[in-house]
């Protein structure tokens, strides 16, 4: 499909005022694809982002392709990103993307500049990069072939399936580079899943990119992230959950509790008292004082599932504590990227066939 017949134009009556003062938009494209949905084609002026507060080695560096996500989870902490363009963080988050077309481009002159360190790079911490949008934007293979060209570390958080196309790519990156992969997996009743995350992918389909992973000589952690008080930490959940994520060849597990941040608290909770009254008091409660769960439930429920996965054969992995995705295997290792090894297709980007 044509996405320029679907073009519409900011300056209309009714524009998003934060987009329309957008110096870098390209335009805003709608398309019966993506029923609902209004993508922000913008010229991103930087594509990695230093993750504030760092103060020792290594930093904490990201991309993010895409803001706001189709996945349209819930309990999404990056949800009051979107507010600094005067977009909600409730239903603006789901159904306006911004989409950074020449990401990729961008990317490639900042890893080549003299003072670029090939700190690892994490993709996935805010945004899903492989959002159902990126199926037909492709910002992915260039971001991918670009850190690699340079000798840059990079990790992927992703509950997108879509995933397993560029597993020809991170295949050949990880021969360069290291390369971190983890698929977020929270949620192992589907009808629940579809409730609070319907814009994703089924359980099924993720645990079956994990197994696709791991069959190409790749590691794959899961995220049992955030595991939902009442809901998802019974005993009977976390034991079916880390046995499918077992036999689906998960190489660790990672899990906490959920956390509401401002911004995603009242999100969350608008969806419980539609789909769960009867434990919203339970839920003010717990969060009365805060964003996260409080100690003692987070220890309660470490003692809960860690016997659990111990029975499994499974062990903790390491969260990365400045970007929040999974750690870097690079961290440590002194010559971090080898950048003189880097294979000649990797210079290359791919083509872009939705660049306006």
């Amino acid at each position: 499909m044509r996405w320029s017949a679907q073009e519409l134009s900011t300056e209309q009556t009714g524009a998003l005022p934060g987009l329309a003062r957008l110096n870098n938009l390209v335009r805003s494209v709608r398309t019966p694809e993506f029923a609902g949905i209004t993508f922000h084609e913008v010229l991103a002026k930087s594509a990695l982002n230093r993750v504030p507060g760092q103060s020792a080695m290594p930093f904490g560096w990201t991309i993010n392709p895409y803001r706001g996500c189709s996945h349209a989870c819930s309990y999404c902490f990056a949800r009051p990103t979107h507010t600094y363009l005067d977009l909600d963080a409730g239903t603006d988050f789901d159904n306006e993307i911004i989409v950074k077309v020449n990401v990729a481009e961008v990317l490639r002159k900042e890893l080549a500049k003299p003072g670029w360190g090939r700190h690892p790079v994490a993709l996935g911490t805010n945004t899903d990069p492989y959002q159902r949008a990126e199926g037909r934007y492709r910002l992915m293979p260039g971001i991918i072939a670009a850190l690699a060209q340079s000798g840059t570390p990079l990790s992927i958080l992703t509950k997108g399936t879509l995933l397993r196309r560029d597993l020809d790519l991170l295949v050949e990156a990880s021969e360069v580079v290291p390369v971190d992969l983890a698929m977020s997996i929270a949620i192992y009743d589907d009808e629940l899943q579809q409730a609070v995350e319907p814009g994703t992918p089924s359980t099924a389909a993720r645990l079956a990119t994990v197994t696709a992973v791991r069959e190409r000589g790749l590691d794959c952690s899961v995220f049992m992230m955030p595991i939902l008080p009442f809901l998802t930490d019974t005993k009977a959940h976390l034991d079916a959950a880390l046995r499918q994520a077992r036999a689906a060849g998960a190489s660790n597990i990672m899990y906490t509790a959920l956390h509401l941040r401002p911004g995603v608290k009242d999100w969350y909770l608008q969806w419980l008292a539609r789909d769960h009254p009867e434990l919203m008091p339970r839920y003010q409660e717990l969060y009365a004082k805060g964003a996260y769960a409080p100690k003692e439930y987070r220890i309660w429920l470490a003692a809960r599932i860690k016997p659990l996965i111990r029975a499994h054969g499974l062990e903790r992995g390491r969260e990365d504590p400045a970007t929040g995705g999974v750690r870097s295997s690079a961290l440590g290792r002194p010559e971090l990227g080898r950048p003189e090894l880097a294979r000649p297709e990797f210079a290359r980007p791919p083509a872009n066939p939705a660049a306006p």
